[in-house]
């Protein structure tokens, strides 16, 4: 067997017998001798390839092999791998019989099998991968020769590489999926968010069509409801003024009390009103803090004196820059709240520097609150538990107002409170850099009551007011015309000017008392007082008034206001 793979090999080299020829011809020893080098250094080449080398006949089978060869099948010695044609099927290709006669067909239809790929059979059963070039001889006896590779670990790494891209299709699928089931949730998740913006936007456009409303019917009702609750006031002061036997005296009184409380719960929801509806603005200028202060402490120790109280004021000599009206408001709340939860002892209104603020400050000596109940004292509606209902005396709206013009002005409040000792109400107030002149005022002479005889013109569009007006005025002494228009008022004037208006500001058609006060001022080519009597609380009012140096009372008139104005009017001419 390995005379014939020696005998091959030399076939496979192309060399033959070189032992014969030297014998015959002697000239060419030196050429045989580099022959010679050529056929080791190809058999060097052959033993070590890298790759399997092989030679066989189409007939004869596997004729030589090179180590490489061998190893690649699992074999020690390449005599091992030598097979016959029927070996080769069933030894070495996977394909048998079949794969075999296929080559044969190839073969010899052309001179070269190339690339041509194939699993091969191992020793131990396996299976390899390879890449054989299969070169049929030219001499036409059916020998061939074939380089075979090992592809195993291409093959596999294809197979892993397929696997992955098959595995990465597969999450990208599933990842895709993913993708468009969250789109489509995040879809439906925006058209539900949109659905509940939009079904909020219709919600918050009715609750501010209804806000709307409400605040229209609230101002028109306030309105109406102003109109006989002045009317009220003003015949129930006349009777107070009468000498009226006990029992009906009583009665004139406790029908009194009602209107009062009546007209100070109307005035707060009017006050809330305005300022949810951010219809009021503030006013900003310098004041004396006396300005401030004295009139509240005149006001308040009358109130304060009636309920067995003493209250005592401490004016700094400073001045604050605010708006006057508002703040009023504010220390009008605290001290009446003072006066009202304060049984014995007493009331202070004072202030205290704070660096480049004013401290106001309202103290008592009453009930105090519970540490629980002062975050809830500002909130609409809610009283402290006074015990009886008579002792309750509105809706609990008063610091409700307080903390929203405080919050409009910029104000902070502080409330400290011991129960059973007394309460602290406190607002910070920025100081003005200069302090303004003081008002002198000339001393007036002592007239008396200026009213009797005085000839007043009162102008409202509502009849049962200007009854009233007139009984009211009347038995003041006064001589009262009545009109409902300037028409009306001319007729009844009958050419002699009075010597006040007063007129009511919203009159019909349109038509503005301010109007009727400047037309009768240029007929009778005077400054006549005046005075505007109104239900409208609003700023464009107020200012309006300002301009034309004409006074304010809102309605219902506090007869005593009314009295003290008209006095006042009637003096400076």
């Amino acid at each position: 067997m390995a005379r014939r793979s020696d005998e091959a090999l030399a076939g496979l080299l192309g060399l033959g017998s070189q032992s014969a020829r030297k014998s015959h011809y002697p000239e060419l020893l030196a050429r045989l001798e580099e022959l010679e080098t050529e056929r080791n250094r190809y058999k060097w080449l052959f033993e070590h390839a890298v790759h399997g080398i092989i030679q066989a006949s189409l007939q004869d089978g596997v004729l030589a092999a090179n180590p490489a060869m061998a190893r690649m099948l699992g074999y020690d010695d390449p005599q091992q791998v030598l097979w016959a044609p029927d070996d080769l099927a069933r030894h070495l290709f996977v394909g048998g019989f079949d794969e075999l006669t296929l080559i044969r067909e190839r073969l010899s239809q052309g001179q070269a099998l190339l690339g041509y790929e194939t699993r091969l059979r191992r020793r131990d059963g396996s299976t390899i991968d390879v890449l054989m070039n299969l070169l049929l001889k030219p001499e036409g006896d059916g020998v061939f020769e074939g380089f075979v590779a090992d592809i195993t670990e291409r093959k596999q790494a294809q197979k892993r590489l397929q696997q992955l891209n098959d595995e990465l299709e597969r999450r990208v699928a599933a990842r895709t999926f993913e993708l468009l089931e969250s789109n489509r949730n995040l879809q439906r998740q925006i058209e539900e968010r949109e659905r509940i913006e939009l079904a909020l936007r219709e919600a918050r456009d009715a609750a501010e069509a209804a806000n709307r409303s409400k605040d229209k019917y609230l101002a028109a009702a306030s309105h109406d409801l102003l109109q006989p609750l002045n009317a009220a006031r003003l015949l129930i002061s006349t009777l107070r003024e009468r000498e009226l036997p006990s029992a009906e005296h009583n009665l004139v009184e406790r029908s009194h009390l009602a209107l009062e409380g009546a007209e100070d719960l109307l005035a707060d929801l009017l006050d809330i009103s305005k300022l949810d509806q951010a219809a009021i603005k503030p006013d900003i200028d310098v004041y004396r803090l006396e300005e401030l202060l004295a009139p509240l402490a005149s006001e308040f120790d009358s109130v304060a004196s009636s309920s067995g109280l003493r209250l005592r004021v401490h004016i700094a000599d400073c001045a604050l820059r605010t708006d006057f009206r508002l703040l009023t408001r504010i220390l009008r709340n605290f001290l009446s709240n003072a006066c009202r939860y304060t049984e014995r002892g007493g009331v202070l209104l004072g202030a205290r520097r704070r660096g480049a603020f004013v401290e106001l400050q309202v103290w008592d000596s009453g009930r105090g609150i519970p540490a629980d109940q002062l975050d809830k004292i500002f909130l609409e509606f809610n009283q402290l538990d006074v015990g009886r209902a008579a002792e309750r005396k509105g809706v609990g709206l008063g610091l409700a107002i307080v903390e929203r013009i405080a919050r409009m002005l910029g104000y902070p409040i502080e409330v400290r409170s011991q129960p059973g000792r007394g309460s602290l109400f406190s607002i910070r107030v920025p100081l003005a850099e200069t302090l303004p002149q003081r008002q002198v005022h000339a001393a007036q002479p002592a007239l008396g009551n200026p009213l009797p005889g005085r000839r007043l013109l009162v102008v409202d569009n509502e009849v049962d007011i200007l009854l009233s007006m007139q009984a009211l005025l009347g038995q003041w002494g006064c001589e009262v015309v009545t009109a409902v228009d300037l028409e009306e008022a001319r007729q009844r004037l009958q050419g002699k000017a009075p010597e006040v208006i007063l007129a009511d500001y919203h009159l019909d058609h349109g038509v503005l008392g301010c109007q009727v006060i400047q037309q009768l001022r240029d007929e009778f080519a005077r400054p006549i007082p005046a005075l505007i009597i109104s239900a409208d609380r609003s700023d464009a009012c107020r200012r309006e008034l300002q301009a034309l140096g004409v006074p304010l009372l809102n309605k219902p008139v506090k007869p005593g206001k009314l009295r003290a104005v008209l006095s006042q009017l009637l003096a400076e001419t």
